[in-house]
């Protein structure tokens, strides 16, 4: 890795620490959110097509969801811990130790990599026969969850260099590298899905491999980005091995997020082994939500992505009210497109399910879990943000309790409970009961948290 920018201190001053905080909120998070939804398309592309195969191959990419999932985790949360670091670093005008978070952050996301693909490549098979003796979904999941996994290095890579440029505030730069890997999945997805233009047809297998080609280009872009347009971070090949110090911080940042997401796939799996047991089409059905829910979640983790560095780097400075400012803004703005979401899902279920080329089963038992489960999503627009104000400001145990009593201690056993009703519709409940505790522990966790900032700031 070519050193592209002299030594030196970064500029007097970053705009995260002078830009008004709407003017500064809009230009980080627009691209942001702009990238979210082109992620979130290709996503739902993947399913529409892989759907067209059978339902059985919308079930296979369905049920490999959590692994997946376990995977985003790792990328996401070693990303969340060392721009939350580097942000504050350079918050603090500590140069030396924003560089070295940024080197150490990409060598434990190569190592998180040479992880994940043993796990596909030797797995893969095992996980999809403890949800499923169909031997259809194991044959097409066991393909799909080898070559997502076990090429891996695009993700990992993808992940951890946007979030370098996004720690800096060039999420345009992120923006440009997101939508041209989203484009390359896009376009390449029917051709090796179906085997067009001259290519083999390749299934779900196909789509595998248009997801994987897409997170290396981007990778790679983003690479480049931050090599020739990023000057307030030194990336040097000779940095990039183990640093027991910044890693501990990365992950004492990082590794609640990175549980509450592999907290997400173990709920993801707990509920398709409950929803398998009442029909295949429910598992259908609840990967199809997630899939759509995307659409909504997506633009709000835009935000969310945007609003980190922004606290991180004036919480570093000991700028409290600019602190305050951007949370309220971001969990305002948050909240009206979850409402947005959720007026969507009440209103047009039916024609929302129709993208996966739904079977009858499907239609019948899919919109009153979509009515009922988007009724949560403006409670979970405010979760989302205040959790991440937890994680901005180095206090991300709130984030891990919360996460936890959410997925693990509310939503999977209500979920159990109501199933032995023997009704489906029945079981979707579980999820805002869930989501309304969730909003009662996040509302007391903020409240904690702001008075322990506030008294920090009040000791310097």
């Amino acid at each position: 890795m070519a050193e592209k920018f002299p030594q030196g201190a970064a500029p007097q001053e970053n705009k995260m620490g002078v830009l008004p905080i709407g003017r500064l909120l809009t230009n980080m998070a627009v691209p942001m959110m702009i990238s979210m939804l082109v992620q979130a398309c290709y996503n739902v592309v993947d399913s529409v097509f892989v759907a067209q195969i059978s339902e059985d191959a919308l079930n296979a990419v369905s049920l490999a969801f959590p692994l997946q999932t376990l995977m985003i985790a790792m990328a996401g949360g070693t990303g969340v811990g060392m721009n939350a670091l580097v942000s504050r670093s350079l918050g603090e005008k500590r140069q030396e130790n924003a560089d070295h978070a940024a080197n150490v952050g990409i060598f434990l996301s190569l190592c998180s990599f040479v992880l994940f693909a043993v796990i596909g490549l030797t797995l893969g098979r095992l996980f999809f026969l403890a949800q499923t003796k169909n031997p259809v979904i194991v044959d097409y999941g066991a393909d799909y969850i080898g070559i997502c996994l076990g090429a891996s290095i695009g993700l990992f890579s993808q992940f951890c260099l946007e979030r370098l440029l996004q720690a800096t505030g060039r999420t345009k730069l992120s923006m440009i590298s997101q939508i041209v890997g989203a484009a390359i999945n896009i376009v390449m997805d029917p051709i090796l899905i179906f085997g067009l233009l001259g290519f083999p047809r390749l299934e779900v297998a196909g789509a595998a491999i248009a997801t994987v080609l897409g997170q290396v280009i981007a990778a790679g872009l983003a690479l480049y980005l931050n090599l020739r347009h990023n000057p307030e971070l030194h990336l040097r090949w000779r940095f990039l091995r183990w640093n027991g110090p910044i890693a501990r911080e990365i992950y004492r940042i990082g590794v609640p997020s990175i549980i509450m997401q592999s907290i997400g796939s173990v709920m993801t799996f707990g509920m398709n082994k409950i929803l398998i047991g009442f029909t295949e089409a429910a598992t259908a059905v609840f990967g199809a939500y997630f899939k759509l829910q995307s659409f909504i979640f997506m633009p709000v983790f835009g935000l969310n992505n945007a609003m980190v560095p922004i606290v991180s780097y004036n919480y570093g400075a000991g700028r409290m009210d600019r602190v305050k400012r951007t949370f309220r803004l971001t969990v305002t703005t948050a909240i009206v497109i979850m409402s947005v979401g959720c007026l969507l899902f009440e209103t047009i279920p039916a024609p929302l399910l129709g993208f996966f080329s739904p079977s009858e089963e499907m239609l019948a038992i899919g919109p009153a879990a979509l009515r009922i489960i988007g009724v949560t999503f403006p409670l979970a627009g405010f979760c989302i943000i205040a959790g991440s104000m937890f994680q901005a400001i180095g206090n991300p145990l709130h984030s891990l309790v919360v996460s936890v009593c959410r997925q693990l201690v509310v939503l999977l056993p209500s979920a159990y409970l109501l199933s032995l009703s023997g009704r489906l519709e029945l079981v979707w409940l579980s999820f805002p009961i869930a989501e309304v505790v969730s909003l009662t522990l996040t509302a007391i966790f903020l409240r904690q948290t702001l008075r322990a900032a506030d008294a920090r700031m009040a000791a310097r």
